[in-house]
C-alpha cells in the first residue's frame, strides 16, 4: 500500500467548524473573527477577559542542529499536543506561522506532517489570514515615510547615509540585499544606498511577537530607530509619525489566529520570525492567551536549540514574563547518522556507529538546556528505516547523559505514537524540577552578552569582532540600551558559523560581523559569519514544482 504523502493526508482531514474548536478552550463564537470555517482571530476584548484565569504549564520543543535528514521539530509538538489531549489532559499548541520564502525555495511547509498536523495545511503555507502581508506593508509605509520626509525637506536633518531602516518582503530574492534607491531624477527624491530583507527578519515582525498589546505595539513601533543626523542623534519611527498608520496595519495582525489538528485540538498560529537571523518563537500574546485557556501548552522555537532555543530562554522568556516546565529536544537516528559522517544517500542502512558517533550534537544541546535550569527528554522522531538497534544506541547514549529517549510515531499514528512522550511530559512538569533562569543577567555589557552565548553556547574560544563593532556596542550602552538581550544571527547547521560543520565542534571563533539596534524590538542583533537578512533560492527552488492540476488542487507545495 503506498504511502500518503502530508497534503494527501491533510486534504482527508474531518475539520470541525472553528467555534467548536474555540469551544473547547472556552472561547465563545462572538470571540471569533472567523475566516471560512476552518480558522479564526481571537479577539482582543476575549483576551483581555481571561487575563485573572491561571496559567497552564509551558512545554518547549526544540531540536538538534537541522540536517538535510529531516527531524521534524512541528510535527512533534502537534503530536505531543495531540498525546496531552489523549491522556485527557486539556491542552494547546502555539506555532509559527509560514513564510513564503521557505515554501518556494527549499524548506517546504510549516505546519507539521503525516498525522501530526495542522490543518487548513495550504492555507497555513500560503496567505492565511494575511498577518505577514500586514506586517510588510506597516514596514514598507514607514521606508516610504522615511524617504518622503527627505524629499520635503528634510525638517528633521536625517544624513541619508545613514538611514538604517531596510524595506522587506515575503520572499528570498538575493538581488534585492543591496540596491540604489531613487534613481531617475529630481522627482524620485534623493538616491541612496539601501537594500531588503526577508519579512521574517523585520523589527516589525519581531514587535508584533513581543508585543503585549496595541498599546504596547505602538510604544515599540514608536521606539524603532530608523536613522541618524550627522551629530550622531537617533531619529525614531514616532519622529517620523508613522507609529499610529502602522498599528493600524497590524490591529487585526495582532490577533492570534486559531485553528486545530488533524485531531480536532486547538492550535494557535502566530508570528513567525527565523530563530536564525531573528527570535524565532511564536507570539507573545498567543503563547499567554493559550495558557490562560489550557493546563498544558505546547509550543515551538526555530530551528535548532542553540538558535531558537536560546533566544526563547533568554529574549521571549525574559520579557514576557513566562517560563517552560519541560524541554522536549527532538532528534531522528538519520540526522544522528548524518552528524556521524553518513552521506544522504546512504542514511536507508543501518549504521550504528555512525549513530553513535553523531550523537555528540545531541548531547551538546541536552547540556546547554541544562543550563537554563529546565529539564529536558529527547523525543526520538520514527522514520520506518530506523533499526531497532540504532534507536537503542541512541537511547542509551541519551540515558549516559542524564535524561530519556522516548520514541515517537505520531508521524504515522498521531496522538497514538506520543502517549509516552505526553505522560513522560506530565511525570516531568509534576515533579517540580524547573528551575528557570536566563544564561545572562540584564547588566552584563552586550559584547559580555555575544560572548556568553558564543562560549557556553556555541563552546567558541573566542569573539571575533572589530573596533567599530565594539564602539558601537559601547555608545548603545550609553545611550540607553545596554541592558537589552542580544539576539545572534547566524547558520542554523552547525554550533559554528560554518554551516558544513556538524557535530558539536570546539576551538572555533564567532565572526561578528555587523551589530543592529532594534529598540522597539528590544534587543540587539549580531550577524555572525555569512548569514543573510535576505536569503536566497536554491539552484532547483521549491516553485519550480508546485502547481495546480487539473481539478484546481495545489500539488508540491509540501
Amino acid at each position: 500500500m503506498a504511502v500518503k504523502s502530508d497534503i494527501e493526508i491533510a486534504r482527508e482531514a474531518n475539520k470541525k467548524p472553528i467555534q467548536e474548536i474555540g469551544a473547547k478552550l472556552g472561547i465563545d463564537s462572538d470571540s471569533l473573527l472567523p475566516f471560512g470555517h476552518d480558522k479564526a482571530k481571537v479577539s482582543e476584548d476575549f483576551i483581555k477577559s481571561v487575563q485573572g484565569n491561571k496559567d497552564g504549564k509551558l512545554i518547549l520543543v526544540t531540536a538538534i542542529n537541522p540536517t538535510p535528514a529531516g527531524e521534524g521539530k512541528t510535527t512533534t509538538t502537534v503530536g505531543l499536543g495531540d498525546g496531552l489531549n489523549a491522556i485527557g489532559k486539556k491542552a494547546a499548541i502555539c506555532i509559527r506561522e509560514a513564510s513564503l520564502g521557505p515554501c518556494f525555495g527549499m524548506k517546504g511547509g510549516a505546519a507539521g506532517g503525516g498525522y501530526a498536523q495542522v490543518v487548513p495545511m495550504e492555507e497555513m503555507n500560503l496567505h492565511f489570514t494575511g498577518d505577514f502581508h500586514a506586517i510588510t506593508s506597516a514596514h514598507n509605509l514607514l521606508s516610504a515615510m522615511i524617504d518622503n520626509h527627505i524629499y520635503w525637506g528634510n525638517e528633521l536633518e536625517i544624513d541619508t547615509r545613514r538611514v538604517v531602516w531596510r524595506r522587506v518582503m515575503d520572499m528570498n530574492d538575493r538581488a534585492l540585499r543591496t540596491i540604489t534607491a531613487s534613481l531617475g531624477g529630481v522627482a524620485n527624491g534623493f538616491p541612496r544606498e539601501a537594500g531588503f530583507d526577508i519579512t521574517v527578519a523585520s523589527e516589525v515582525m519581531a514587535i508584533l511577537c513581543l508585543a503585549t498589546d496595541l498599546d504596547d505595539l505602538k510604544k515599540r513601533l514608536g521606539d524603532i530607530i530608523v536613522a541618524y543626523r550627522r551629530d550622531r542623534s537617533p531619529v525614531y519611527c514616532r519622529d517620523i509619525k508613522a507609529d499610529g498608520a502602522m498599528t493600524v496595519l497590524l490591529q487585526q495582525a495582532m490577533q492570534p489566529n486559531l485553528v486545530q489538528t488533524l485531531e480536532n485540538n486547538p492550535a494557535f498560529v502566530h508570528g513567525g520570525p527565523f530563530a536564525n537571523i531573528a527570535h524565532g518563537c511564536n507570539s507573545v500574546v498567543a503563547t499567554k492567551t493559550a495558557l490562560k485557556l489550557a493546563d498544558y501548552v505546547v509550543t515551538e522555537a526555530g530551528f535548532g536549540a542553540d538558535l531558537g532555543a536560546e533566544k526563547f530562554m533568554n529574549i521571549k522568556c525574559r520579557k514576557a514574563g513566562i517560563a517552560p516546565e519541560a524541554v522536549v529536544i527532538v532528534a531522528t537516528v538519520r540526522a544522528m547518522k548524518m552528524n556521524g559522517g553518513v552521506a544522504k544517500a546512504d542514511l536507508n542502512n543501518e549504521n550504528v556507529d555512525a549513530v553513535n558517533k553523531g550523537c555528540d550534537n545531541l548531547g551538546r544541546h541536552i547540556a546547554n538546556m541544562k543550563k537554563f535550569g529546565v529539564p529536558a527528554v529527547v523525543a526520538i522522531n520514527h522514520f520506518v528505516t530506523d533499526t531497532d538497534a540504532e534507536v537503542e544506541a541512541v537511547k542509551a547514549y541519551v540515558a549516559s547523559q542524564g535524561t530519556e529517549a522516548i520514541l515517537c510515531k505520531h508521524w504515522a499514528n498521531g496522538s497514538k505514537g506520543t502517549e509516552d512522550l505526553a505522560n513522560k511530559v506530565v511525570e516531568i512538569i509534576e515533579g517540580g524540577q524547573a528551575q528557570y533562569a536566563p544564561l545572562y543577567g540584564d547588566d552584563l555589557s552586550l559584547f559580555s552578552k555575544i560572548e556568553t552565548i558564543a562560549k557556553e553556547i556555541y563552546r567558541a574560544d573566542e569573539v571575533l569582532a572589530d573596533k567599530k563593532i565594539r564602539d558601537q556596542l559601547k555608545q548603545w550602552e550609553e545611550q540607553g540600551y545596554g541592558k537589552l538581550p542580544v539576539c545572534m544571527a547566524k547558520t542554523q547547521y552547525s554550533f559554528s558559523t560554518d554551516p558544513n560543520l556538524r557535530g558539536a565542534p570546539t576551538d572555533h571563533s564567532l565572526p561578528v560581523r555587523e551589530v543592529r539596534l532594534s529598540a522597539g524590538a528590544g534587543f540587539v542583533v549580531a550577524i555572525c559569519g555569512e548569514i543573510m537578512t535576505m536569503p536566497g533560492l536554491p539552484k532547483v527552488p521549491s516553485a519550480e514544482a508546485i502547481m495546480l492540476d487539473d481539478n484546481g488542487d495545489v500539488q508540491g507545495l509540501f
